[in-house]
């Protein structure tokens, strides 16, 4: 497969929707071949490093086999990726994509029944634009405006398929927290708690105390059922305390917007008063000064690259943070917050190359395995081992250049991206997209803010 500049079909824009030819969707088979060998390519792992030359077989969608040889069938498919790149796809585990305007139920400080499977539109045009830049799982997330907002979405980046078929099977459930500026500003400007620091974490202390009752009004009416009485009454089924209670059971991933040093270790002291585990810091731009006491938390963070200063709580963010915190023993992530930051993601790895001097595994890591941790999907996606699912990019260079391209994105063993491709180079999508919004920094709060 040589490289090539994708042959764009005209598409028209008529009040933020993009209409798309359909020939792109006629010109593949919707159905992923039983054998497929991705030869001759420069295949970085994520897990165990990078191999020159090597090959990746993908049997009914799962890898098979990831080497300098593989032992796939005669019958096998072959792509030979001479010259190129080959990585797991990438994961973004905090976006916003194609959750338009429903980002945020900014109507109370403590929202976790929200659930943003309600908002996911899977015809966005921010999914085929993350498509292409090599994504192919997203952890769609609340916005920032809650102290504790909704559930999240976790999807597989197939776009053209089904609302349905999207959602990545059996994945962990996510909820997303909000400390600092952000809920502290929606609910202070309408003179309502919180308005302060202190006031954010009072509501989220009293929240939890709500369930914890709520809990154990539940946990008693089972063991009561358990035992055979016939008289024992239910308590009344509350949304949002059924939510909390799930988080104290450790039902649910916790997901946190928090940029500040200080606030990390409220956060884990809370986590710790209540029982529940903190999954990640999002953005963690201050992650550098506590590394080591998060770190034997064992709390990973998502972090931007060099996006700081837009705001107080952000003027001490450096380009070195991911690095930094990385080398006390924290898992770290890359994310976007952005439909313009996902289509990027690998370029932003490797700017960890020069912001401390990252290893090109460490690098890819970032934006692989160490997300699918994060999402807690690392057990089926992120790396490229036997008996993952067959997630995959081939990249024209190097992914970590400015220059790279995705030429083909593998979803399951399905092509879901071609550059070669007319149209768009989508195998899989013919008909509307639908327009979005928001552009960089303008997904995570009703005020632009992220």
């Amino acid at each position: 497969m040589s490289p090539s500049i994708p042959r764009f079909a005209l598409a028209s824009t008529i009040a933020g929707v993009f209409v798309l030819s359909a020939v792109a969707a006629s010109s593949q088979s919707s159905m992923a071949p039983n054998d497929l060998v991705i030869k001759n390519a420069t295949v970085m792992t994520a897990s165990h490093g990078t191999i020159q030359h090597g090959s990746v077989w993908l049997h009914n969608g799962k890898i098979a086999g990831v080497g300098a040889t593989v032992s796939a069938p005669t019958g096998a498919t072959v792509v030979d990726a001479t010259g190129k790149y080959v990585t797991p796809g990438i994961i973004d585990p905090h976006s916003h994509s194609a959750l338009g305007d429903d980002v945020n139920e900014a109507t109370s400080p403590i929202t976790p029944s929200m659930m943003m499977i309600d908002a996911f539109d899977n015809r966005d045009k921010a999914l085929y634009q993350a498509l292409a830049g090599g994504v192919t799982s997203e952890l769609l997330l609340h916005g920032s405006a809650n102290m504790i907002g909704g559930q999240a979405v976790v999807i597989k980046n197939k776009f053209g398929l089904s609302k349905e078929e999207m959602l990545f099977p059996n994945a962990p459930r996510s909820i997303k927290f909000a400390s600092g500026e952000n809920p502290k500003r929606v609910f202070g400007t309408r003179n309502q708690l919180p308005s302060t620091r202190m006031g954010n974490f009072e509501v989220m202390r009293q929240a939890f105390e709500d369930a914890k009752v709520y809990r154990r009004e539940w946990d008693t009416y089972n063991e009561k059922v358990a035992k055979g009485d016939k008289d024992a009454k239910a308590p009344h089924r509350d949304l949002k305390l059924e939510a909390l209670a799930d988080v104290l059971r450790g039902k649910l991933l916790v997901q946190i917007h928090c940029y500040r040093a200080d606030e990390f270790l409220t956060e884990e002291a809370m986590a710790k008063e209540y029982g529940y585990k903190i999954r990640a810091f999002h953005h963690a731009l201050e992650m550098y000064k506590v590394g080591g006491k998060i770190a034997a938390d064992g709390t990973g963070i998502a972090t931007f690259t060099d996006w700081y200063g837009g705001k107080y709580e952000m003027w001490d963010g450096i380009p070195w943070n991911a690095v930094m915190s990385m080398r006390e023993g924290v898992r770290v992530a890359l994310k976007s917050d952005s439909n313009d930051h996902i289509r990027r993601l690998p370029q932003e790895a490797g700017k960890m190359i020069h912001y401390g001097g990252a290893t090109e595994d460490e690098a890819i890591t970032m934006v692989t395995l160490n997300p699918a941790w994060i999402m807690g999907i690392d057990d089926k996606t992120g790396s490229l081992d036997v008996g993952k699912d067959g997630d995959i990019v081939i990249w024209n260079v190097d992914p970590l250049s400015t220059y790279a391209r995705a030429e083909r994105v593998y979803i399951d063993g399905d092509l879901f991206f071609d550059s070669s491709l007319p149209g768009f180079g989508t195998p899989h999508f013919s008909g509307v997209m639908h327009g979005s919004g928001f552009g960089a920094g303008e997904d995570d709060d009703e005020q632009g803010e992220n």
